[in-house]
């Protein structure tokens, strides 16, 4: 398992790259295979609103077109929130994650924020699978 530090730092390291010219919001997440292969997304917005890619759905498809296919870790940091609060992954992207069994989930938010983590049970509790 990588370490949560070096996860954190490498999500916040990932929100450099958002395009979010519409929120101000740059988010990075990393995800971690079963097998520890490490990937990385960030948030790509649009102009036409819900054709976007959350940070975390780019890193998780990412993984996936790889071979991933169940994952261990999702690291998500908002590197514009004023607390780790405003960083957690929205319903769609805690869907996308139960379809690949993710068992744990961090989040955080800009340099010296908390950093909180969580079971994918805590965030999306009875979910739907299949």
């Amino acid at each position: 398992m990588v370490d949560t530090k070096e996860l954190v730092a490498a999500a916040r390291s990932a929100a450099q790259g958002s395009y979010s010219p519409y929120s101000g919001f740059r988010v990075g997440a990393v995800v971690v295979g079963i097998g520890g292969e490490v990937f990385t997304g960030a948030n790509v917005e649009n102009a036409a609103y819900p054709s976007g890619s959350c940070a975390e759905a780019t890193a998780i498809n990412t993984a996936v077109s790889k071979g991933v296919r169940q994952i261990d870790t999702v690291a998500v940091a908002c590197i514009d929130a004023d607390d780790v609060d405003g960083a957690y992954p929205c319903g769609r992207c805690r869907q996308i994650m139960s379809e690949f069994d993710v068992a744990r989930v961090i989040v955080t938010a800009g340099e010296g924020a908390e950093t909180r983590t969580h079971t994918l049970d805590e965030l999306l509790p009875h979910r739907f699978t299949r």
